[in-house]
């Protein structure tokens, strides 16, 4: 797959290949630039690439999307300031799947909302949130969907260390529990590193897979693991490849 933009002559992916097998958990990994979340927002429709297809199981991506396969996490949780979190988690279902009643709507945002440790905050206003809970919302929201694949687009990006690394927990939870696929977008080694199957690093300029990198490290992973000699060895393998992949942009430049 490769995507040029309207009225550019370099083309800012190319040569792309990515296969996510039904309930991984993948990881993208790279500098700013990279073409990370162009790529995420090819692989959810919301942009067509200039050659190849993109495809979620037997169906194209747009026909996935139609069926309500996909579900989306962004860095920002963009809630609505006047509805509570239950209402924030609800309002997307009445919007997209119309033929859902009320009461099925409600119900499936309680169960996602009680999923990610909402169950007290239900009443809650966006401005009495912490950061870390307005992510947890957001994230509920895409749960009470049900898709098949969540796209998480640098979803803790903006939060502290203490709350990320407390994330990272939480995601690890939800996605061992609902057996959801789900595409990470990260620059955060160690957080690709933690939460992934396999991390795919990408190199800039143009945008592609330079590395794909299998994790084997035992689950469920905890604070623990990324003291071990294997988890640092991941580390150092990434960030070696990454650093490749500056200097050759640096030198084609």
């Amino acid at each position: 797959m490769t995507f040029r933009r309207q009225g550019l002559s370099h083309e800012v992916l190319s040569s792309l290949n990515l296969q996510v097998p039904a309930g991984g958990f993948i990881s993208l990994l790279g500098p700013s630039g990279c073409g990370k979340s162009t790529l995420l927002k090819i692989l959810g429709g919301l942009e067509e690439p200039t050659t190849g297809t993109v495809r979620i199981g037997d169906e194209d991506v747009h026909t996935a999307v139609k069926n309500g396969r996909i579900g989306l996490v962004q860095q920002k949780a963009a809630l609505l300031p006047w509805k509570t979190a239950l209402e924030n988690t609800s309002f997307l279902i009445e919007l997209s799947q119309p033929k859902t009643s009320m009461a099925e709507a409600r119900k499936r945002s309680l169960e996602a909302l009680e999923l990610v440790g909402l169950s007290n905050a239900i009443d809650k206003l966006p401005h009495e949130l912490s950061g870390g809970m307005a992510q947890r919302v957001s994230i509920a929201r895409a749960l009470a969907l049900d898709p098949s694949i969540l796209y998480m687009d640098e979803p803790f990006g903006a939060l502290d260390a203490i709350t990320r690394d407390q994330m990272n927990l939480l995601l690890q939870d939800l996605w061992s529990a609902t057996g959801k696929t789900v595409v990470f977008v990260t620059h955060s080694i160690s957080e690709a590193v933690f939460l992934s199957d396999t991390v795919h690093v990408m190199s800039a300029n143009p945008g592609r897979i330079t590395l794909s990198e299998d994790i084997l490290l035992p689950r469920p992973r905890d604070g623990r693991s990324a003291g071990t000699p294997e988890f640092v060895a991941y580390e150092e393998k990434l960030r070696e490849q990454l650093d490749q992949n500056v200097e050759a942009a640096r030198s084609a430049a």
